[in-house]
């Protein structure tokens, strides 16, 4: 049975790193001034030694008082610069990776990620690459001007991650064509995702300057088992998806790697 969707799996992955981070802010500044304190107690205990009694209790005591009061605030202050430099270089890192306007990952940050990840894959994994491609785009741009363009492609990329289970991959891949990674599905599978993501665009309520416009997408696959290589799908699903625009657009076309004949198709909008 195909795994369940995930509304939004990042929710739990943002408050167990925000946990993490008030923990660390945490341990930095009571084990910084336990650090402190340690190292006063053992210099008064060795300089006030031989002034008596009296004079060796009082240093001990301000050997806790004062790095306690000063410690405290100071390692807080610390730490919380730190976390806010940790969560500032995040953030920089996610915007780097993302596309601005449909919140997707970028080009070179999916194709790194995906790259990365059948990498490591042995001869039993299998997968899937799905290419996505708006269709009749053009003259949506043509008709209704380029900001009601890139809310459809919203509109679209919103579609697309509402189908995915957690731990699928979407990406923009420029203009109005996006991919899916699927790990884990055979072609079956990955048929059922493709169709999901192909009737959710087409139920998304688009009403241009209060005119009605369905959205469609034609979708091409390529499915693998064992070793495969991010550029031979791409090529594989690529073709595929210009298969699907040339024999009518809104419709899904998918193979397996190992039944895959090169053949040469013309782009379609």
């Amino acid at each position: 049975m195909f795994p369940p969707q995930v509304s939004n799996p990042m929710i739990s992955a943002k408050f167990i790193n925000s946990l993490q981070s008030r923990s660390s802010v945490a341990r930095w500044t009571l084990f910084g001034t336990l650090g402190c304190i340690l190292v006063a107690v053992t210099f008064n205990a060795i300089y006030f030694n031989d002034l008596g009694a009296e004079a060796l209790q009082r240093s001990l005591v301000s050997a806790v008082v004062l790095p306690t009061m000063m410690g405290v605030p100071l390692f807080f202050y610390l730490s919380m610069r730190m976390r806010g430099l940790a969560v500032l270089n995040r953030r920089l890192g996610q915007v780097a990776r993302t596309d601005s306007l449909t919140s997707c990952m970028n080009r070179g940050a999916f194709t790194n990620k995906v790259s990365a990840l059948l990498a490591e894959q042995g001869p039993e994994s299998t997968g899937a690459l799905l290419m996505i491609d708006a269709d009749n785009f053009k003259a949506i741009n043509d008709m209704f001007g380029h900001d009601i363009g890139d809310e459809a492609l919203t509109r679209i990329a919103q579609s697309i991650r509402s189908t995915l289970r957690a731990g699928d991959l979407v990406g923009r891949m420029g203009g109005e064509e996006f991919a899916v990674y699927l790990p884990h599905v055979d072609r079956q599978d990955a048929e059922l995702v493709a169709e999901r993501i192909r009737c959710a665009v087409g139920l998304v309520d688009f009403a241009p300057n209060g005119r009605k416009r369905s959205l469609s997408v034609s979708i091409g696959g390529a499915v693998y088992q064992g070793v495969a290589t991010f550029s031979e799908l791409f090529r594989v699903a690529d073709q595929r998806l210009y298969g699907a625009k040339q024999t009518g657009r809104n419709r899904v076309t998918i193979v397996h790697m190992n039944d895959d004949p090169y053949i040469e198709l013309k782009y379609s909008a």
